[in-house]
């Protein structure tokens, strides 16, 4: 193709950059040369942050970055810089951050101001091209007339900025008490949503890491209640137009509150986060509908998001072009009622009754969002058939419409691999072999596994964040040691390969060596090594992926345990007390510190098993639900802290312990369960 303009951008492998080379603008990506440019020039800088899959952000590209006169002004008086925030998350932090100080909210395609020296003095997010043109030829003229005015504004924000990347250590004596945390769930509560599951407000995210601390705290607990509110919102997100329910997976939210009109883009580190959650709550419930959702999720991953190399890609777009060729949000995934009837024939009225094409699941423009409203069951009593002839059906009407589906234009890929992101999934499908006994599962995971520890993991022992058409770059940020870390000790749960043991190990040691802050005691979201951002932040905060700290957290009191490591576990413990005070305040937004404080509040158990027959017990141990429990295993004698000294020949032991204190050993899984549940 030939293109009227190409900025530097053609030179990057970020599909949201190549997005943009061929604007008018006179993009440039962030790098310290771009930086030096503005200073040498004196310019300010234009920061446009933004995503592929991002709906707004094309819009606003379309509607003003593609515009002459739009690009004229922004290329005589700025430098402009385009930043993927998925691969420079820690760009995006420090700007999204100036920006919610200077409006009090933010979002996405997210645009910013700064001097030439970084330090911004004005922002937003979508601007339509008439508001656009006027702030610029305003702030432009500012920046020639009163200077002085920006500058002092801006070291206002710095200070601001840093202010939110400030923490300061809790030097108490640590007590967590089981009070403190009801307290918080009971607060939590009250903004509860317990007609239609979730919070009780618009837009609804899933927030993954929320219900996995809810559904163990219940189970715990024994609070039925709470138990039957988690799933509420399980089964409901589940019925919901915001799971794919013809071709698996979830969009990112709904802007409803009852689930049912998605933002269309599939973002891979809520399939992978939600896999594990429905995961869990299959081990306890034991629903079909649960273990449907997981499997069909990870086929959606194995068939659109995974390439040949076993990495994962990192989303899918909310838009694709219509039958017109109209870019349209949801294109792909939306029905019109009389393409229904000729798809399905004589099957359609049970359709339309069973995914509501009617009021209920009615979206705009004659198109449907399909939703469901009710348990098999019921809906096949009401309809006088039996469940089994329904869900043949069923089956039946997802491969008709999956298959017309696949000749209409796709959303836009992006396929890149992100590290952080590809652990999530990868401990999806991890957590998946351990609930279904599937091999596949297994095979796709040790595959995925397998790609990080060689093109990620560099010589120094460090992780790069980033992966595309074989290359690997970008120095990683701490969520993807965090991650990587967490999945990769699950997968030695799973395999007992002690390989991934102590590759989680080494990636914790390089943690403290290259991220740990000595005043706050947490660690730095980047790298010593990272080139200084205007303020160094340091993630605390739960999100709809949890904080990289309470990842990391959560990984130190592990492996505190697995190597009997007194540094790990007065780490682990001084993080949570500094955060104390902020969980106890707002339990949804740190809730995966909740977690770690169930762990460190009730007994959590070490299960040792050493012998032949551990693979075998170890396989039906994982069908049950025990969050508070690590295990460790081998066929032989091992040097592993939790496991010397417990190798019998010719038998095969099963250890509970707690506190360095282990109950007498036993031979099956339903002794030790037995001790479990005596609360040993």
């Amino acid at each position: 193709m030939t293109h009227k303009y190409t900025n530097d951008l053609v030179k990057e492998t970020s599909p949201y950059l190549l997005q943009h080379a061929h604007n008018p603008v006179n993009w440039k990506a962030w790098k310290e040369e771009v930086l030096q440019e503005a200073k040498d020039k004196n310019k300010p800088i234009l920061i446009s942050v933004g995503y592929s899959s991002c709906h707004w952000c094309h819009v606003m590209e379309k509607e003003t970055f593609e515009d002459a006169l739009a690009a004229d002004i922004m290329n005589k008086n700025f430098i402009n810089i385009k930043v993927d925030r998925e691969e420079r998350p820690d760009v995006d932090q420090v700007y999204m951050n100036a920006v919610q100080l200077m409006t009090g909210s933010g979002g996405w395609p997210m645009n910013v101001i700064a001097l030439p020296d970084g330090r911004p003095f004005w922002g937003g997010t979508y601007f339509r091209k008439e508001d656009w043109i006027k702030s610029l030829e305003q702030i432009s003229k500012l920046y020639q007339e009163a200077p002085d005015q920006i500058i002092a504004y801006a070291e206002n924000l710095e200070k601001g900025i840093k202010g939110i990347d400030q923490v300061i250590p809790n030097y108490e004596e640590a007590i967590f008490s089981q009070e403190d945390i009801d307290t918080t769930v009971f607060e939590w509560a009250k903004y509860f949503d317990t007609t239609a599951g979730g919070l009780n407000r618009a837009p609804k995210f899933m927030m993954p890491n929320n219900y996995h601390f809810l559904l163990r705290y219940a189970y715990q607990k024994n609070d039925q209640e709470l138990m039957n509110f988690v799933n509420l919102t399980l089964r409901k997100m589940a019925y919901g137009g915001v799971y794919d329910q013809i071709g698996g997976g979830f969009s990112r939210y709904a802007v409803d509150t009852k689930w049912h009109i998605p933002h269309f883009e599939k973002m891979l580190y809520d399939n992978g986060q939600l896999v594990s959650l429905y995961t869990d709550a299959y081990t306890i419930s034991k629903d079909d509908l649960y273990k449907e959702i997981v499997y069909e999720t990870l086929d959606f991953v194995k068939r659109e998001m995974t390439h040949e190399n076993g990495a994962f890609y990192s989303s899918l777009d909310a838009d694709s072009n219509d039958e017109e060729g109209k870019l349209i949000e949801g294109a792909y995934y939306v029905w019109k009622k009389e393409e229904l009837q000729t798809l399905l024939k004589n099957d359609y009225l049970l359709f339309e009754a069973y995914y509501n094409i009617n009021d209920y699941g009615y979206w705009e423009h004659d198109n449907y969002v399909l939703i469901r409203k009710e348990a098999d069951i019921d809906f096949a009593e009401k309809h006088n058939i039996t469940v089994e002839a329904l869900q043949e059906k069923v089956i039946a009407w997802k491969k008709i419409l999956l298959n017309e589906r696949d000749k209409r234009s796709r959303p836009r890929l992006d396929d890149k691999t992100l590290t952080s992101w590809n652990a999530l999934m990868l401990k999806g499908y991890i957590n998946a072999y351990q609930a279904f006994d599937e091999d596949r599962f297994l095979a796709i995971a040790l595959k995925n596994a397998n790609f990080i520890l060689n093109q990620q993991i560099r010589g120094d022992g460090g992780l790069n964040h980033s992966y595309k058409d074989g290359k690997s770059t970008i120095n990683g940020y701490l969520e993807d040691y965090a991650t990587v870390i967490d999945a990769f000790i699950t997968l030695y749960e799973a395999t007992l390969d002690t390989a991934w043991l102590t590759t989680s190990r080494d990636l914790t040691n390089y943690c403290f060596d290259n991220f740990f802050d000595e005043k706050s005691k947490m660690f730095f979201f980047t790298s010593n090594s990272d080139a200084s951002l205007i303020s160094r932040s340091i993630e605390k905060t739960d999100n709809v992926i949890p904080a990289s700290n309470s990842i990391l957290a959560k990984n130190l009191f592990k492996l505190s345990h697995y190597y009997g490591n007194k540094k790990y576990m007065e780490a682990s413990v001084q993080m949570l007390n500094t955060m104390k005070s902020d969980i106890i305040e707002y339990g949804s937004g740190h809730s995966n510190w909740l977690d770690l404080m169930l762990n460190m509040t009730g007994n959590y158990y070490e299960i040792a098993i050493a012998g032949k027959k551990v693979k075998t017990l170890i396989k039906e141990l994982n069908k049950h639900y025990i969050p508070n429990k690590l295990i460790v295993g081998s066929t032989d004698a091992s040097n592993l802290y939790l496991l010397k000294n417990r190798y019998v020949e010719e038998e095969t032991f099963i250890y509970l312990c707690k506190n360095n204190s282990c109950k007498l050993p036993v031979k099956t899984v339903k002794e030790v369960l037995s001790q479990l549940e005596n609360n040993y």
